[in-house]
């Protein structure tokens, strides 16, 4: 079948905007030459045949052999194929992605980091293409995640109240010198913050539907200190007690109403998460990444490098990323307008469909 070449103004899709056609057009022309990511958005080359992501690193089309589709299906229809660099159907990107979540069960199970070449051999690739495999996906590399797998071992060992000295060597750290080196960028905190679990404090959370499923929602007397999606009330309580071990958690009174309807309106009206009061705890560069994450306008997105470079830190990549992963607020501070350079998803805590839909919703608006 042969694709249907249209002219340089079709746009096979249900209305974007309510901008005419030819303005719409214009407006994604603009995107693409700018190879800003577009998510939700595809792109066809008539004389090519194929169907690409934004951002696809192939050679810029001529604009008159260029069509734009909402979905994989529209540019199928019209007898296009998918290109095989930037993967717009995202197969091959599901098949490394699975190979990296099996690398990192290798890694939680060993109590010594596998080395590269192993994890690689298992996963079926050549070690650095791997290795560049798994930064992209979980924004670290196989021994960072090993550290970070280690610090969630030692927090949860801190949270039950175990020594610092025999929480140490039970989550697999040579020394409490390693620890306490490095205390903000393992734990957030000291061992003996950690330790006491916010003891003393006094946290109400409370539950709702959301359009895009269950929030819990926690303040203390700061600000909200939690949003997070989940797919139960007992998982989701149980993260919270996880976070606050020590702390008195008490079902949130009528007063907390406002806020959830507050969290809720999140996901159709992104602009109002600045007028939100919150009680982040993290360390000061944790907070700097987070700021950093507010001041994306809703529609836009970024990625982990330019988020670096952002924060006057270029070469802190990893850094960036495991701060966005610590992220105790989904919505009011925006992780999810962070994307590959490729305009590919990576990695969200509360899920790829739930960045996804909020991405998608953001750019219609």
């Amino acid at each position: 079948m042969s694709p249907d070449t249209g002219t340089s103004t079709d746009i096979a899709m249900d209305s974007v905007t309510d901008l005419p056609a030819e303005q719409q057009a214009d407006r994604l022309w603009s995107a693409l030459q700018g190879r800003q990511p577009n998510p939700g958005m595809l792109y066809a080359v008539t004389t090519q045949g194929v169907y690409c992501r934004f951002g696809c690193p192939s050679r810029l089309p001529l604009r008159r052999n260029v069509r734009f589709f909402a979905d994989c299906a529209g540019a199928e229809a019209a007898g296009f194929r998918a290109c095989r660099r930037c993967d717009p159907r995202g197969e091959r990107a599901a098949l490394q992605a699975e190979a990296v979540r099996a690398a990192c069960a290798l890694i939680e199970e060993a109590e010594t980091l596998p080395p590269l070449a192993v994890l690689a051999a298992r996963a079926g690739y050549a070690k650095h293409h791997f290795l560049r495999l798994f930064r992209a996906v979980t924004g670290l590399t196989p021994g960072a995640y090993a550290d970070a797998v280690k610090a969630r071992r030692l927090q949860a060992a801190l949270a039950g109240g175990t020594r610092v000295a025999d929480a140490v060597a039970e989550a697999g750290f040579g020394s409490e010198s390693r620890v306490y080196e490095r205390p903000g960028r393992l734990l957030g905190m000291t061992p003996g913050a950690a330790r006491r679990g916010g003891a003393g404090e006094e946290i109400r959370y409370a539950f709702t539907e959301s359009p895009l499923g269950l929030l819990l929602v926690a303040r203390t007397e700061k600000g909200l200190c939690r949003i997070a999606f989940g797919p139960d009330e007992p998982t989701l309580e149980g993260e919270l007690a996880a976070r606050f071990p020590q702390a008195r958690l008490l079902p949130g009174d009528g007063a907390m109403a406002a806020e959830l309807r507050a969290v809720v309106a999140l996901i159709e009206e992104p602009h109002a998460a600045r007028a939100l009061p919150l009680d982040l705890r993290g360390t000061a560069f944790q907070h700097r990444v987070w700021q950093a994450l507010t001041d994306i306008p809703p529609g836009r997105t970024t990625t982990y490098s330019d988020l670096a470079a952002r924060i006057g830190q270029p070469r802190a990549v990893r850094a960036v990323a495991a701060a966005c992963g610590a992220n105790p607020v989904a919505l009011a501070v925006p992780c999810h307008r962070v994307i590959g350079r490729d305009g590919s998803l990576t990695g969200y805590r509360w899920g790829l469909p739930r960045k996804r839909a909020l991405l998608d919703r953001e750019a219609a608006s």
